[in-house]
């Protein structure tokens, strides 16, 4: 256990807090897709927010039309303000594409729609994955504690050590060395910025729903990476603060193949590198690959110091395979995808609603 500050402000868990939080004026956004649906997760999740008790939740549902009746008839049956929205839908995608917003689709794009119907109609907005299979409701008081008190940002940390191992491997091995390797080459603010979150690629941040309606969001797994950025931006580090959710077990991906830790990294890069251009840093890519390279490798050996001090293990070999397939990731961003602020788009958060409301009239 340690008290360290950083350069945003950090809540530690001393005494396992469960501390007084603006819950009555929260909207609770959960990305999920069909095949969490009914998982043991999920029904702690959504069973823990039924005590809890929030001022609105808003599932932003990614589902084939087969599956989409019995996640909705399933959620249904939980004692919540909830609102479903049906990411997939015809109307929905009708909607985007009438406003020339139709594109890729992805966890981004998702969590966009549903942050702008939850900011429309509450003071503060709480975001977080369906799959943590410990759950509570300490997470959400946790995250809203610091909006009261003069923050406008707040992000979850937490530890990933499962199965005597290390996980959380793209923060571990992408985007912490990355973000060392950008620290050793460029003096800029938002570098300083992004090397303050202990967990930056977390799923668990809240925000004020005036932060939340400035956030550009890119469509897939940049998210959080992009919501960084603009927290920099329209926050700053007076702004911003870390807190710590305890230990988190997650669901794991393979690095290789659709949806997998490749994939998952060149969207991650992209999405930063992105956020690096808006604050006029613009690397040399060849050097940075080179130095992210030789960040990563002398995090391993820490990695390695850190796990054999615990008992666990640790592949170094593997490390390193990983370390060698995220260095494709350090090159040049493609077009920028980002949607934009709800306070700049050219939809209504109440038109997202309607359609979604109507797609879901449409399913048996």
């Amino acid at each position: 256990m340690e008290y360290v500050q950083e350069r945003v402000t950090t809540l530690h868990d001393f005494a396992d807090p469960v501390p007084d939080a603006p819950v009555d004026r929260a909207a609770v956004v959960v990305p999920m897709t069909e095949r969490e649906h009914a998982s043991l997760a999920a029904e702690r999740t959504f069973a823990t927010l039924e005590r809890l008790d929030p001022g609105r939740v808003v599932v932003a549902l990614r589902a084939g039309e087969g599956r989409v009746g019995a996640v909705r008839d399933w959620l249904s049956g939980y004692d919540l303000s909830c609102e479903v929205l049906w990411c997939d839908g015809p109307g929905v995608g009708a909607l985007l594409a009438d406003a020339g917003l139709d594109g890729a689709r992805g966890k981004g794009r998702d969590v966009w729609l549903a942050l702008g119907v939850a900011a429309a109609s509450e003071q503060f907005v709480v975001v977080h994955d369906a799959d943590a299979k410990g759950y509570s409701e300490r997470h959400v008081r946790r995250l809203l504690f610091p909006l009261e008190r003069g923050h406008d940002f707040s992000k979850g940390y937490y530890a990933r050590v499962e199965n005597d191992r290390l996980y959380g491997r793209l923060f571990r091995l992408f985007y912490a060395p990355l973000v060392r390797a950008l620290a050793e080459r460029h003096d800029a603010p938002l570098v300083d910025y992004l090397d303050a979150f202990r967990y930056a690629l977390s799923g668990e941040f809240a925000a004020s729903g005036s932060l939340v309606r400035r956030f550009r969001v890119p469509r897939g797994w940049g998210l959080e990476v992009g919501t960084l950025g603009d927290a920099f931006r329209e926050a700053g580090f007076a702004g911003t603060a870390q807190v710590d959710l305890g230990v988190h077990e997650h669901d794991h991906r393979a690095v290789s193949g659709p949806s997998g830790l490749g994939d998952m990294s060149e969207q991650v890069g992209a999405a930063l590198l992105h956020a690096l251009a808006d604050a006029g840093v613009r690397p040399e890519f060849d050097a940075l690959r080179g130095t992210y390279r030789e960040a990563a490798a002398t995090l391993v050996e820490q990695y390695a110091a850190d796990a054999a001090f615990n008992g666990l293990d640790y592949d170094r070999g593997e490390e390193r395979e990983q370390v060698a397939a995220y260095a494709d990731a350090v090159r040049p961003p493609g077009a920028d995808d980002r949607l934009p602020a709800w306070d700049d788009a050219p939809i209504a958060p109440a038109a997202v609603s309607e359609a979604a409301r109507e797609d879901l009239e449409g399913v048996a």
